[in-house]
């Protein structure tokens, strides 16, 4: 499946600056209907190592109201979160709609089927059972009216090689680069094997994975944007309709204000 995937995909400049903006605006009316409906956005983020996560995640984010989401970053599980089931660490960091609409997820329990798998930390047993168990999970999630992105952002040995050697090379992005991810790239294969079934096998109906083409930084930042602002649209309305309603329901407000002032005058 991955090799497939058109990793040459481009974005000019100019494009990338317009359609950033648009869709990062439209994002923002989003975002105040969730709140309006107290309806949840739960958004997952899963790829390479260097694939543009972090910067992809800043770009959604930018032009939101800060007190609408909450970003979680996920690393290796430590304390209480050792002592319970995997999927435990995500259910206590869901938060309701009425304190937060969206939730992201900078990587996530997919982390089970792919690091965990192929560091020997869980399982053969463990790991194949968390395909099914992942899928009711998530099922739950999107039963009880959350709405769910999954993006894994996709890119090539080559290009994780450029932008490796351009974090040790530049001083203030170094410590982004670490030995383990040199390490994690000289089993790039395992990976890719992983993460081949993680994307059968949890591509669902109600919560589909998005493969994002991510050799250009600027079109899979536009690409997320675009998709997150597609499945808002199928959920709650085109951004037209939302404003057209809110516009009429104005005039009504308006109306109905005028007539009780002239009564009472």
């Amino acid at each position: 499946m991955l090799e497939t995937i058109d990793l040459d995909k481009r974005i000019s400049d100019e494009d990338y600056r317009s359609q950033l903006v648009r869709h990062q605006l439209e994002l923002r009316r989003y975002a105040y209907e969730l709140y309006r409906q107290q309806r949840a956005l739960i958004v997952v983020y899963e790829g390479w190592d260097a694939g543009g996560k972090g910067g992809n995640i800043r770009r959604l984010t930018e032009k939101l109201d800060p007190r609408g989401y909450h970003v979680h970053t996920i690393a290796a599980p430590d304390g209480e979160d050792k002592e319970h089931h995997y999927l435990w660490r995500f259910w206590r960091r869901l938060i309701s709609p009425d304190e937060k609409q969206i939730v992201i997820f900078d990587r996530s329990w997919y982390g089970r089927v792919m690091v965990e798998r192929v560091e020997g930390f869980a399982t053969e047993r463990e790991w194949r059972r968390a395909y099914r168990e992942i899928n009711e999970f998530e099922r739950q999630l999107v039963d009880s009216g959350c709405m769910m992105a999954k993006f894994w952002l996709h890119i090539s040995a080559d290009e994780q090689l450029r932008r490796f050697e351009a974090r040790r090379d530049t001083p203030y992005k170094r410590w982004k680069l670490t030995e383990e991810d040199w390490r994690n790239r000289q089993k790039w294969d395992l990976y890719a094997q992983a993460v081949e079934m993680m994307l059968v096998k949890t591509s669902t109906r109600r919560a589909p994975w998005t493969i994002v083409e991510a050799n250009d930084k600027h079109y899979a930042r536009v690409k997320t944007l675009r998709k997150l602002s597609e499945l808002l649209a199928t959920e709650l309305g085109s951004i037209e309709d939302l404003d057209g309603g809110e516009k009429k329901n104005n005039k009504k407000k308006n109306k109905s204000s005028g007539k009780s002032a002239s009564k009472k005058s």
